[in-house]
């Protein structure tokens, strides 16, 4: 029986994917496991592998293409086998919903009638455009390979009219003046009242500018880099990676009314253990253990003790979902932004196989190979940004987790100990937790657990 090869959905904001090129050809024998394709999506590159063994029967849509989530966009059989939906004579219907080759087939009057077959365009884009009288021919998209987004089209609507001042525009109507030739020598490009005066001292009219010269420099005029009275100011539009990251990331701070509870750890039997224990780790897995993933290991053991931190929120506020077990997030700072890939059964790990799980995982995220399922179903997260000498910073919330920590530098520090003054290496640990699940006393109490265990690190491999 035939199987379909659908658009993976890679975490609840995913709602669309752009099919980057296929590995395989149609007739091609396939195996289970073996990569077929790669899309891109907001968060990162990804490569799908197929589900069965067998022929590629059929593509339903090709690189370039972008399509929803659990969309069909293959199909694998046995040779000559039939697949569901064809006709008698063999031919597949294309996928259902293909969103860059969508066509509006709404009645509407002749003259709105454009053929956008050929343009990258979110459906939101294509409509607005069509209530506005927008030709999308003339935006610029910011989106992969130029997909035009609805911020695009409303950049150029904002953007493409002719800036000029009250008192030059009312020179040029009655000079019969067209300003649209006009390079205005005011702020951003705007038409001053003396660019018009310089016109009608050299000719009385002017003819407009050929549309096909006049109409590409509507678009890119926002995107150019600006300069004032102090520099220049570049504009650079926002990638569909750090759209999403601004939006999630807006929803978990405007959302979640949040405390913060800081403590010094003292790293000192920490950073011993480590030193004693990682050559043996390197020989048995050829991973190094850091120490992040100690720290992860004391966090799992302490979020065991603590449900309520590593818990979850129901999108109406009638339940808490208290985890017990620990599904890891460790945040993975990339210069196209930021992705959060989930060790899954952490809790039931050994040091050995957290180090493993741990270099696998962030190496999948750097290297854009992360699958739908590695980036989902996390209960707790931890950003560490004590590698840039950050001594203390409040992380905000990576939902649906109701907390998340914030590891800082190590530094020596002159503290107290047994009585005499002395200089420690001491470590700033940081919790973000959402108040609506999560009470002061519980943060304060799991902060409290996590600094013990850190401190008499032997307690960790018991």
């Amino acid at each position: 029986m035939a199987v379909e090869v659908i658009m993976p959905k890679a975490g609840s904001e995913m709602e669309e994917g752009e099919i980057v090129q296929w590995f395989k050809n149609e007739g091609d024998h396939v195996e289970e496991g073996e990569v077929l394709l790669e899309i891109v999506t907001d968060k990162v590159n990804m490569e799908v592998e197929a589900e069965a063994t067998g022929t590629l029967l059929k593509i339903l849509a090709q690189a370039g293409d972008v399509v929803p989530v659990v969309q069909t966009i293959a199909w694998i059989g046995e040779p000559g086998e039939k697949i569901p939906g064809a006709s008698e004579s063999g031919e597949v219907a294309p996928a259902e919903t293909i969103i860059e080759k969508k066509v509006d087939y709404t009645p509407v009057k002749e003259v709105e009638k454009v053929d956008y077959s050929g343009l990258r365009a979110t459906p939101a884009a294509r409509a607005y455009a069509r209530k506005k009288g927008i030709d999308l021919s003339k935006v610029k998209g910011s989106g992969p390979k130029g997909r035009i987004h609805k911020d695009d089209v409303l950049d150029y609507k904002l953007n493409s009219k002719v800036k000029i001042s009250p008192l030059a525009e009312r020179i040029a109507k009655i000079e019969g003046i067209n300003t649209e030739s006009i390079v205005g020598t005011g702020p951003n490009g705007k038409i001053m009242k003396a660019d018009i005066m310089a016109v009608l001292h050299g000719a009385t009219k002017v003819e407009a500018a050929p549309k096909a010269e006049v109409a590409p420099k509507a678009p890119k005029a926002p995107k150019a880099p600006n300069e004032n009275q102090w520099g220049v100011v570049e504009t650079v539009p926002m990638s569909p990676m750090r759209k999403v990251i601004s939006k999630r990331m807006s929803e978990s701070y405007f959302s979640a009314p949040t405390f913060v509870v800081n403590v010094e750890v003292d790293m000192t039997e920490l950073l011993a253990l480590r030193k004693k224990v990682v050559d043996a780790i390197i020989e048995e897995t050829g991973k190094k253990a850091t120490v992040t993933d100690f720290i992860s290991l004391a966090v799992i053991k302490s979020l065991m003790k603590h449900p309520y931190v590593n818990a979850s929120l129901s999108s109406d506020e009638k339940e808490m979902y208290l985890h017990h077990y620990v599904n890891l997030s460790i945040a993975v700072g990339m210069d196209s932004g930021l992705v959060v890939p989930v060790i899954k059964g952490a809790d039931k790990m050994s040091l050995k196989e957290l180090v493993v799980a741990s270099k696998e995982i962030t190496t999948k995220a750097l290297n854009g190979k992360l699958k739908p399922d590695e980036m989902a179903d996390s209960t707790f997260t931890i950003s560490n940004l004590g590698m840039y000498g950050v001594k203390s910073f409040v992380p905000i919330i990576n939902q649906p987790n109701t907390a998340i920590l914030g590891v800082s530098a190590t530094v020596p520090k002159p503290v107290v100990y047994n009585g005499e003054v002395t200089v420690r290496p001491i470590m700033t640990l940081t919790l973000t937790a959402d108040h609506r699940v999560v009470d002061g006393l519980e943060g304060a109490k799991f902060m409290k657990t996590l600094k013990e265990a850190i401190e008499n690190p032997l307690s960790l491999l018991i």
